[in-house]
């Protein structure tokens, strides 16, 4: 089968091109980036000595994407995966609609084009966070847990089924129109379509910036010393979310890919790590201070925008009708990315030079 993955230098796109590159399943793997981002060029010559064929292609140029060489399903993984885009300063509101909207049209147009299906990687922000921030929570454990159950969630997270009006954030908003237009072009054109909407996804190699990969930030930034900040909700460290590693998805991809047509509410999947990988950043700080030693963490209760108490995702449509689950724990992943850091002292500046 040929494939190609968008962002392939990033951090989800690589993982999957390695992975699938060294399932044995006999894929042929191509995949695009446009190298902007800081860190992505250290995964380009891993991948091409893996057989992966890489095209220099900007998701915002139809010229670009008109080049890329044909297949048989698009895994979309390129985005500007951060809730603060557009409002930060980094990158105008302009660009993270053209990122990311814009580049899946064009890669929809790409996949209409050459008949080939297209697996969106989406993102948990694209649910509403009035009713995230309203949700009744308990404190246990140094972290925030729901105090009962609810339409759409209950202490094994959120199901598809939770509200995605607005306001979800730009970025939240942008994967959430990426979806709609995903299955409309799916439905339009008789197109295989699946939405995946991903929780954190965390491993060895994930970029450390705290609005992207908090779980790496945070590992990297306590074994070096850097200054770590507890941020609004009484500055305990008490807000939760789960983690995944993007090698998990895999199996789920391939059943994917190689599936009938399904209802179209079938396509809409939760697959974060669930309840079992969800931690605090107080848990997460016990584990470090376990693992490397304790050092203090600043309690700052200032808010940052788009910050919520709890997310966690419920995968139990996903478990349902593909039998999938994740296999790796948090404590896999957690050791994972310390093993890493511990190996690479550099990689904060090289990936998160900002």
């Amino acid at each position: 089968m040929r494939l190609l993955i968008s962002g392939v230098c990033g951090f989800a796109g690589s993982t999957l091109a390695r992975g699938l590159a060294e399932s044995g399943a006999r894929h042929e793997i191509s995949g695009c980036d446009n190298f902007i981002r800081p860190g992505s060029e250290s995964n380009r010559a891993e991948l091409k000595a893996l057989g992966v064929k890489l095209h220099h292609a900007d998701l915002r140029a139809a010229s670009d994407v008109d080049e890329l060489p044909p297949c048989d399903w698009v895994i979309d993984a390129a985005a500007n995966p951060s809730v603060l885009a557009g409002i930060d300063g980094r990158a105008s509101s302009r660009q993270l609609v053209e990122h990311n909207l814009g580049g899946t049209i064009n890669l929809l147009e790409y996949a209409k084009r050459h008949r080939a299906g297209l697996i969106l990687l989406s993102t948990s922000r694209v649910y509403s966070i009035a009713p995230l921030a309203g949700l009744p929570l308990t404190e246990s454990a140094g972290a925030f847990q729901p105090a009962r159950a609810g339409p759409g969630w209950s202490a094994a997270g959120l199901t598809e089924d939770f509200p995605t009006r607005a306001p979800v954030s730009l970025y939240g908003a942008t994967k959430l129109a990426s979806e709609a237009l995903a299955l409309e072009y799916g439905e339009s054109f008789s197109l295989p379509i699946f939405v995946n909407r991903c929780g954190v996804l965390a491993g060895a190699g994930q970029f450390g910036r705290a609005d992207q990969g908090i779980f790496s930030y945070w590992i990297n930034s306590w074994l070096r010393g850097r200054t770590l900040r507890y941020l609004g909700f009484g500055g305990l460290g008490h807000q939760v979310r789960d983690c995944l590693h993007p090698r998990d998805l895999l199996p789920l991809l391939e059943k994917q890919m190689g599936a009938p047509r399904l209802d179209p509410a079938d396509r809409v999947l939760n697959v974060g790590g669930g309840a079992a990988s969800a931690r605090s950043l107080r848990q997460l700080s016990d584990w470090c201070a376990a693992r490397f030693g304790p050092r203090p963490v600043v309690a700052d209760g200032a808010p940052r925008p788009f910050d919520l108490p709890w997310i966690v995702l419920d995968a139990g449509r996903a478990e349902r009708l593909w039998h999938w689950r994740p296999q790796r724990t948090t404590e896999d992943i957690l050791g994972e990315i310390a093993a890493h850091a511990q190996a690479r002292p550099d990689w904060l500046d090289l990936s998160a030079p900002f």
